[in-house]
């Protein structure tokens, strides 16, 4: 991995099922790691090895979802033997709702104007 996630933000990140009351959209991403057209958007963490968040890899939105993400396997995704996963230095934490490529994914409708989701009606 070209840059880790920092251990003070790692601390900081909710542990798994702590937000299991918190509806998707209103789920707080804490990290974003990312490698070409591959995203995966950190909600909670074990403490250890698992993370639970949104993945989308590929840019396939079809198959994107919502799951379990293993810290150890990011670390060790290669492309080519030069190209590793990376943590988003800058990624400001925010809802899942202000988070374009899940709102695609997950069929949500994003106001470009307000950077988060509505609700149509």
């Amino acid at each position: 991995m070209w840059n880790e996630i920092r251990k003070d933000r790692l601390n900081s990140i909710p542990r798994l099922y702590q937000t299991e009351h918190i509806a998707l959209p209103d789920k707080t991403i804490h990290a974003h790691f990312f490698l070409g057209s591959c995203d995966w958007y950190i909600c909670e963490y074990d403490g250890g090895d698992l993370f639970w968040g949104f993945a989308c890899l590929n840019g396939d939105l079809m198959n994107a979802e919502w799951g379990l993400i293993p810290y150890s396997e990011l670390k060790t995704i290669k492309v080519k033997g030069l190209y590793e996963v990376e943590h988003d230095e800058y990624w400001q934490v925010r809802p899942a709702s202000e988070v374009n490529l899940i709102c695609q994914a997950q069929g949500w409708v994003f106001d470009k104007q307000k950077s988060r989701m509505r609700q149509e009606g």
